[in-house]
């Protein structure tokens, strides 16, 4: 059973307004975060961790040299909940908005 209910499109787009950079794509929450080099990359992603590792609510990753692709979604919700849009936000405050 999910922490929250699945949100209705309706409501996950009210949502994804208040957010800057993010996008709905696949059924979860997308963005892609650009670094200055590999090791702020690892710092950033080690700091995704600690969020998913302190919220329980684990994001799907995609990491290369200079970015990280984050997808949240509460996949026994079966879509996207006010968690992953509080996760989004904590990602957010991780990296200055360029």
């Amino acid at each position: 059973m999910s922490r929250s209910p699945r949100l209705g499109e309706r409501e996950a787009q009210e949502r994804l307004a208040a957010l800057k950079g993010w996008a709905i794509e696949d059924n979860a929450l997308a963005k892609t975060f650009a670094t200055k080099d590999y090791h702020r990359t690892m710092a950033f992603v080690n700091a995704v961790a600690w969020i998913a590792h302190r919220a329980d609510h684990h994001p799907d990753l995609a990491v290369s040299y200079n970015r990280c692709r984050i997808a949240w979604s509460t996949h026994d919700a079966g879509g996207l909940t006010d968690y992953d849009f509080a996760c989004a936000a904590q990602c957010d405050a991780l990296l200055p908005i360029p």
